[in-house]
């Protein structure tokens, strides 16, 4: 998402060098026959394609909605099903982009379902167990293939995007689980992190001038981290606003947090995949991107979110 954030916000188009994975251009029509006029050559398409993305992103994001709406609130091992395959895609789509490290992915895949599992079922104990665990199993996965060559890179890749991944989601099921509040805390996790990305996406567009992180995303400024700050803050606030068992001033350290790590999330994504040469990290949100690319705040918020639940509230 000057354009701040994530996917759709963060357009990532000033991208220093061409992107391996990207469309090449179209060569000319034969008989030099002229352009079509479209969006930046003055023609009328431009505003009615710029209308019709702004209609198909709306028309993904309301199912998207209604889905995690209807999961966060029956929770319990639907909830946690559906974390489990969030899980995989992202990991799947991680891996799809660190293909040539030749990643475990089947080995990847059980232990973030273990993690969600031992979340479900557990505490914060269960997961390091499961994860000290996935560290011998990795390793036996390397034994069985043929050629080890490369084999410390697997294996790293592979370990990082168990915890990566694996471990944001394990943590969404901890704090949909937590007594009484646990759905609402993880509503008010999400209300905050989105709205600080549309905040500095606003920030960014309207007021933006000093570039935040050049070398990672280009587009985002500290005009934009400043209107996220402000906005996922007051977002977590007005989320908790009719929640009587959340004080106002804890709401409101609680949104500052989170809307301080969400543009970091956001970046270490954006390093990643500027790493890996790539500019989305997968379609299943068609013209929102991968999994990723749209949760990568909620990675490290949701995270924050457990812990400052448990220590403000439990």
């Amino acid at each position: 998402m000057s354009v701040e954030g994530s996917q759709p916000f963060d357009a990532e188009l000033d991208f220093d060098h061409q992107r391996r994975r990207r469309t090449p251009a179209p060569a000319p029509l034969p008989g030099g026959e002229p352009p079509r006029r479209g969006r930046g050559s003055g023609g009328g398409e431009g505003p009615r394609r710029r209308r019709s993305e702004t209609l198909a992103r709306i028309a993904w994001v309301i199912p998207w909605i209604a889905i995690v709406v209807t999961i966060t609130i029956v929770g319990g091992e639907l909830f946690a099903a559906a974390m489990i395959g969030f899980a995989c895609v992202g990991v799947s789509e991680y891996f799809r982009m660190a293909s040539g490290a030749r990643p475990f992915t089947l080995v990847a895949f059980v232990a973030v379902a273990a993690l969600v599992i031992a979340a479900l079922y557990g505490d914060q104990f269960q997961l390091v167990i499961v994860l000290a665990a996935s560290i011998p199993a990795i390793f036996a996965a390397a034994l069985a293939r043929k050629s080890r060559a490369g084999v410390t890179l697997s294996l790293a890749v592979t370990l990082f995007g168990v915890i990566w991944i694996g471990i944001p989601f394990a943590h969404a099921v901890l704090l949909r689980e937590l007594p009484d509040h646990g759905a609402a805390l993880l509503v008010d996790v999400l209300v905050a992190t989105f709205v600080a990305d549309t905040a500095a996406y606003a920030g960014g567009r309207l007021f933006g001038r000093h570039r935040l992180a050049p070398a990672l995303s280009p587009n985002k400024t500290l005009e934009g981290l400043a209107f996220g700050l402000v906005g996922g803050t007051l977002g977590f606030w007005f989320a908790g606003l009719y929640q009587d068992w959340l004080t106002g001033v804890e709401a409101l350290l609680m949104g500052a947090c989170i809307a301080a790590l969400a543009p970091v999330g956001d970046l270490f994504e954006s390093m990643i995949k500027r790493d890996l040469e790539t500019k989305d990290s997968g379609t299943i949100f068609g013209p929102h991107g991968g999994l990723l690319d749209r949760l990568d705040a909620v990675l490290f918020t949701i995270v924050a979110g457990y812990y400052l639940a448990v220590a403000f509230l439990y």
